[in-house]
């Protein structure tokens, strides 16, 4: 009679009599009865064609099946859904964007537990793909190793080197006459040269390198490129290694606790890490039981030293971060301040890594006593205008915006803001408002990619934007997110109107409007919750269960 140890959690998908079912399709899938006893890997391959991020993960998949069967195992690849934010960008699109996060992480919760897997190989690389294979890998708490799409490189164009989000503040100097339209479609064949997420430290690689902090993928992975032998050789060891985790009892909440959470922030504001971040690593968090304020991130970057200034912040693209040692040599000049006893799903400690880590280019890492700035990327905002929160990339703000005051422009959607910027209708020191952004007002949560952008490309760069919505990592300037409570739950955002006078101060940590107590409390008398701007399907249960900003935009389950 076939037997299969118990260890494994999918004998009880293939022992027994009554398992003879299933055996026989196994069989007919051409598995033999030594193959029906080792551990079954799932691999979650979030692939598709219309994704440069992703387009090349059956590539990366091959290698990880080959690492395997090589140790021992037996690899059961499955997909599930991966968008693309930059197909997303200034459109309906983009209200799908954020809520495909527990989309992505459900779907995968539905096939390992239905179909009984021992062990994970989590491969995507972009936006919200890696946050949601993380929440997945933590929610499930089974064996589970991830493997990082990596980024593309960087475009070259005239003999300088651009990202994709340098299009969409060119697109705003072809608006002024200041770019040809030949210059700027020379520059789009250009931009995107390869496989691979966005050559930017935006939130796709932000959140890569969160996963390597965490200790969850194989040393040096965030940074290593898309189309590099060093991807496909990591992709085989983590498809090795899995097995070995498995057959070791390991799960991901032996290493994810409180503390390695808060290193990881402390390396997501050493390198400049996306505001989105105050979105996704909450709700990783979150699938433990572990509390994740956006006061934690405050308290970190105030002390966190700023080390790798890369674009969108500074001149440095991933391939310099990577070129001078990636995140181990990141980890190494941070050993002062980050646990480096903790285990990795590499079998070794922080310690282990950094001690074979070397900063070859102290430019582009700098060291504690030569940091960029004594503070991180990210500062939380609070005041009148955002008692639970706002969160600004301080790291990308010149400092002559640091502080400032103006009137406000107040937009209901992102679309109603672009027209005005793109039409002459922005003056020099005003504060642009976008409201109804927000997670329910969105409906999603939409990033202001493309009016941030236009405002840098229409040379506004001295008009600060503040909104409900989120922005994307590519986003620089004095531009304020995730303002709480949103205007669509009632927030203060709400009830601003043109003109109302706004002061923003960085360095203090405030965001207030200048308007009395009594008149706020006039106005909210004559506000209306306006109609959901999405009314069916998905986002009309989504908005009903997500929850605020501030709390990581996850989905309330009772």
């Amino acid at each position: 009679m076939f037997s299969k140890n118990h260890k494994y959690r999918s004998y009880q998908a293939v022992e027994g009599y009554d398992r003879s079912g299933p055996r026989a399709h196994l069989r007919n899938m051409g598995l033999s009865t030594e193959d029906l006893k080792k551990p079954f890997i799932g691999i979650v391959n979030t692939y598709n064609e219309m994704h440069p991020g992703h387009f090349h993960l059956n590539e990366l998949v091959k290698h990880i099946r080959d690492g395997v069967w090589a140790a021992g195992g037996v690899p059961f690849e499955f997909g599930t859904i991966a968008i693309c934010d930059g197909f997303a960008q200034a459109n309906v699109g983009m209200c799908y964007a954020l809520p495909s996060r527990e989309i992505i992480a459900d779907s995968i919760e539905v096939q390992v537990e239905g179909h009984r897997y021992d062990g994970l190989v989590l491969v995507g690389g972009c936006d919200k793909i890696v946050p949601a294979l993380l929440m997945a890998a933590a929610r499930l708490d089974i064996p589970a190793i991830v493997v990082t799409g990596g980024p593309m490189l960087p475009g070259r164009y005239n003999g300088q080197e651009y990202a994709t989000y340098e299009l969409k503040e060119a697109a705003g100097k072809v608006q002024r006459g200041l770019m040809s339209e030949k210059v700027f479609e020379e520059m789009e064949n250009c931009l995107s040269p390869t496989a691979g997420s966005c050559a930017m430290m935006g939130t796709a690689n932000s959140m890569s390198i969160v996963a390597e902090a965490l200790g969850l993928t194989l040393p040096g992975c965030a940074t290593a490129h898309a189309v590099e032998g060093k991807k496909r050789r990591i992709a085989k060891a983590s498809g090795y290694r899995i097995v070995e985790l498995v057959n070791s009892g390991f799960r991901p909440s032996s290493i994810l606790t409180q503390k390695t959470f808060m290193d990881a922030i402390k390396v997501a504001m050493a390198i400049g890490g996306s505001t989105n971040s105050l979105l996704h690593i909450p709700a990783i968090a979150h699938e433990l039981g572990i509390k994740i304020t956006p006061d934690d991130f405050e308290t970190i970057s105030s002390g966190q030293p700023y080390l790798a200034k890369i674009k969108p912040s500074g001149k440095h693209t991933l391939k310099d971060l990577e070129d001078a040692g990636g995140i181990p040599a990141v980890m190494k000049e941070m050993a002062s301040l980050i646990d480096t006893s903790r285990i990795t799903v590499s079998g070794l400690t922080i310690q282990e890594i950094i001690d074979e880590a070397e900063n070859k280019n102290p430019e582009v890492i700098r060291p504690l006593n030569n940091a960029y700035s004594s503070q991180g990327s990210l500062a939380i905002l609070h005041g009148n205008l955002a008692p639970n929160g706002a969160v600004v990339k301080q790291t990308a703000v010149q400092p002559s915006m640091l502080t400032h005051q103006g009137p406000a422009r107040v937009f209901n959607s992102e679309d109603e803001a672009v027209k005005a910027i793109v039409g002459n209708k922005i003056n020099h020191g005003d504060i642009i408002v976008i409201r109804y952004e927000g997670p329910k007002g969105g409906p999603g949560m939409r990033e202001m990619l493309t009016a941030t952008s236009y405002l840098v490309g229409m040379g506004l760069d001295d008009v600060a934007l503040v909104t409900d919505g989120r922005f994307s990592g590519a986003t620089r300037g004095p531009v304020i997110g995730h303002v709480s409570p949103e205007a669509a739950g009632g927030g203060i955002i709400g009830l601003v109107k043109d003109g109302d006078q706004i002061v923003i101060d960085i360095p203090q940590r405030s965001l207030n409007l200048l308007v009395s107590d009594d008149v706020l409390e006039a106005r909210r008398g004559e506000w209306q919750r306006p109609a959901p701007k999405i009314d069916k399907g998905y986002l009309k249960r989504y908005v009903h269960l997500v929850t605020s900003a501030d709390d990581g935009a996850i989905l309330l389950t009772e």
